[in-house]
């Protein structure tokens, strides 16, 4: 079993790379960044300077043929997460890929199957479930103190509408407000409910400005027992990231549901009259994500969250847009 730091390769610079990723893993225990690729030399090496990385190529190819590299994080428009992982397992390189994992749940099956042939780990970049607040939020469910859960409610918004050129508004890139913030609500209410859904119904407001994407979208997803989350996501709205457990005696209230606040980083659980907050402290959650990654590598621990998980979430978020798109209530297998 191996202690040694996990050497992190970056494939892209993408505005998350910089501004949270790869910071969280240089501020972990576990990894160090070596090397930064992009498709122009000189994007990288503004990168790697920005950042303090020691390396930059000029390819992606370059980056995955460095032998002192161990672990890849992607952070690629989603219609490229399909080849970057698979090529990046064929070099032997473990992936940790931004989420949405892929465009279609075949994609996703397809990448987990490539990683498994070449013997690597491949994780999705839900960086806010590896918060130990979450693992808390779901002991207090299970406790049953807030009683038998009812229902689920998720938001999660942004504006951003004027950033034309913004690879979320590329329809055939996976693009659109579903894809890009629905799927917290929908793979937060799937982690704490332990139940995936059986049908899901969905609205939404294709913008011809932005390439036809869903720039707001609001949705029902049914899960067994007649309990549901209901859920609005988009990029032409005012922000909010919020989720709320709602059950028989009690709810749970998470004000910063996906995207942390310092000092606003917990949750009030609230039965009858009285309210009760509770917090772990400040927890940089993308690094706590990375060390969880670090640790399967070094065969501590099992992933946290296996690339089945993903798979399945794909399967929702495809009904969802199905959903919306056509009109209609979709079943979910």
């Amino acid at each position: 079993m191996s202690t040694q730091k996990v050497r992190w390769g970056i494939i892209g610079c993408a505005n998350i790379a910089i501004q949270s990723v790869i910071p969280g893993i240089q501020q972990s225990q576990t990894g160090e960044v070596v090397a930064v690729a992009s498709r122009g030399l000189d994007k990288a090496k503004d990168t790697a300077e920005k950042c303090g990385i020691p390396k930059a190529y000029g390819s992606y190819e370059e980056l995955l043929a460095d032998s002192d590299i161990d672990a890849v994080y992607i952070p690629l428009p989603n219609h490229m997460h399909l080849e970057w992982t698979s090529r990046a397992a064929e070099a032997g390189k473990h992936v940790l890929c931004e989420k949405p994992l892929a465009l279609t749940a075949r994609e996703a099956e397809q990448m987990v199957e490539a990683c498994e042939k070449a013997g690597v780990l491949l994780a999705e970049a839900f960086m806010y479930r590896h918060h130990p607040r979450y693992d808390r939020i779901k002991q207090v469910i299970q406790s049953g103190e807030i009683g038998e859960i009812r229902g689920i409610r998720g938001a999660f918004t942004f504006s951003n509408e004027t950033d034309y050129q913004n690879i979320r508004y590329r329809a055939e890139w996976g693009g659109g407000g579903i894809y890009d913030v629905g799927c917290y609500p929908i793979n937060a209410a799937r982690y704490l409910l332990g139940q995936e859904p059986e049908a899901v119904t969905a609205h939404a407001f294709f913008s011809p400005e932005h390439d036809h994407v869903d720039m707001m979208a609001s949705g029902l997803l049914e899960f067994p027992g007649g309990v549901a989350l209901t859920f609005d996501c988009g990029m032409w709205a005012y922000p909010r990231n919020t989720l709320e457990i709602v059950g028989t005696k009690g709810r749970i209230e998470v004000p910063n549901a996906f995207v942390q606040t310092p000092g606003k980083d917990g949750f009030n659980i609230v039965v009858g009259e009285e309210v009760r907050y509770e917090s772990m402290g400040w927890l940089d959650h993308y690094t706590l994500q990375v060390d969880d990654f670090a640790k399967s590598i070094r065969g501590q621990q099992p992933l946290r969250f296996a690339p089945s998980d993903a798979i399945q979430n794909m399967r929702v978020l495809e009904a969802c847009l199905r959903s919306a798109k056509e009109r209609k209530r979709v079943t979910i297998e």
